[in-house]
């Protein structure tokens, strides 16, 4: 098998430093305020962005150590197969998480309830797209009923019911 390598195109720049501080997942941020500062190279890129509200950012969770087929989730009462988790301990350590976009200044992206830790490699920006995105009735698997503020059968993005 052949070995897939990505350069970085940016780096985040948040409050989180350890494990504690970091939300589960980026809806439950709280509001949490963090940048992403776009490399020289690549800000010729993001013009046009400015007009979505949320964004997709793709980074190597890079605190990451060693994965398990099976985990114990948060919201779980038994272990779980790793492809049926959101845990960021993967074979390949990717994150995704979709922000509110606030502002552009030259090559940083402000961006509102980001989950990823300061220094943590930006490998891809998307716009996020709702009807692309996401599906009239999602759902959830085993997780149906066990987050809080989530309803049962439909993911909310933007808090709309």
């Amino acid at each position: 098998m052949d070995v897939v390598q990505y350069r970085p195109i940016g780096v985040v720049h948040s409050p989180l430093k350890t494990r504690g501080e970091a939300p589960r997942q980026p809806r439950f941020g709280d509001g949490i305020r963090s940048s992403v500062e776009v490399f020289p190279e690549y800000v010729d890129g993001l013009p046009d962005l400015e007009g979505f509200s949320h964004i997709v950012l793709l980074c190597h969770l890079h605190l990451v150590d060693g994965y398990s087929l099976s985990v114990m989730p948060p919201w779980g009462d038994k272990r779980r197969s790793l492809f049926a988790t959101r845990t960021p301990r993967r074979p390949n350590p990717i994150g995704l998480s979709i922000v509110r976009l606030e502002a552009i200044d030259g090559g940083t992206l402000h961006v509102v309830n980001l989950d990823m830790f300061d220094g943590t490699p930006v490998l891809d920006i998307k716009p996020y797209v709702a009807p692309f995105d996401s599906d009239e009735k999602p759902t959830q698997g085993w997780m149906a009923g066990k987050i809080r503020g989530l309803p049962q059968d439909d993911i909310v993005l933007r808090g709309e019911s």
